[in-house]
């Protein structure tokens, strides 16, 4: 797998500025700690203040440039959250489907464990008035996504939670569709039903660019994955660094949950007083 070069801007933002210095500078030994990561640069700013607000008033940012492999890479983008991330080199990847699924598998994984403990990602606005999603395509509609939009064919399984297992399967689509998926196939399966409330498994190939796969990974953690084809995938730098960057900040979302939070409690405290 060819070696990717990035620079990732790490944020920082506080109400103090010695704990925010001690967590930048302990996220900068963190990197320098990283086995799967090559260092290249490792540069960390002043911590200055904003005297304009009063929440989160300080900031600061570690400029870090890497090296590792398509998955040290990818990991790094989760466990950092970069608020940017410049592809440097190479101008494309060429991946295997079997090194694409061990990625995205960790990707799943990885966001699977941080939704336990913040909260889901996937949510969508209402789409009663939208029309169902075409579900099935022909070989040749396949072929045409493949070859002249570079889309990728891959399935998924993944865990849903409902009341009517038609509404489950309906409003997954929608948001499916929303998020610019083909869907080729999509079955579902209730395992269990406890007073009235279904877990189902649903059963999913879906058609889709490199950046959107990731981002799908990343918001439903499915149980399971597989890429179809093509059993080649090149992804570009641009493509590559989109991905990155979604990752990063879906796990920046989650992260700082609790933090937003009490910056809401306390706002609404004081409007109160």
């Amino acid at each position: 797998m060819d070696e990717i070069e990035v620079i990732f801007y790490i944020e920082g933002l506080g109400n103090d500025k010695k704990v925010l210095e001690s967590a930048l500078k302990e996220t900068a030994e963190k990197l320098r700690r990283d086995k799967s990561l090559e260092i290249v640069d490792l540069k960390m700013e002043d911590v200055i203040e904003n005297s304009e607000t009063e929440t989160l008033k300080y900031s600061g940012m570690i400029e870090a440039r890497l090296k590792g492999t398509l998955e040290a890479i990818t990991i790094a983008a989760i466990k950092y959250a970069p608020a940017v991330v410049d592809i440097i080199s190479p101008g494309k990847i060429e991946i295997t489907a079997e090194e694409l699924m061990k990625v995205l598998g960790k990707v799943s994984y990885m966001m699977g464990e941080l939704m336990e403990k913040f909260g889901p990602l996937a949510a969508y606005p209402k789409f009663d008035e939208l029309p169902e999603p075409k579900i099935g395509y022909t070989r040749d509609e396949i072929e045409e996504f493949i070859f002249n939009e570079r889309m990728i064919v891959y399935r998924f399984v993944v865990e849903a939670y409902g009341n009517d297992e038609e509404e489950v399967k309906i409003g997954l689509a929608k948001g499916l569709e929303y998020e610019g998926c083909k869907i080729n196939k999509l079955v579902t399966k209730v395992q269990e039903e406890n007073r009235g409330r279904k877990y189902i498994l649903i059963a999913l190939e879906l058609v889709s660019s490199f950046e959107t796969l990731f981002q799908l990974t990343a918001k439903y953690a499915p149980v399971a994955i597989s890429i179809i084809e093509p059993e080649i995938i090149d992804v570009t730098a641009y493509e590559l660094q989109g991905a990155l960057v979604d990752l990063a900040g879906f796990a920046y979302e989650l992260t700082t949950r609790p933090l937003k939070e009490k910056i809401i409690e306390k706002e609404t405290f004081k409007f109160k007083l």
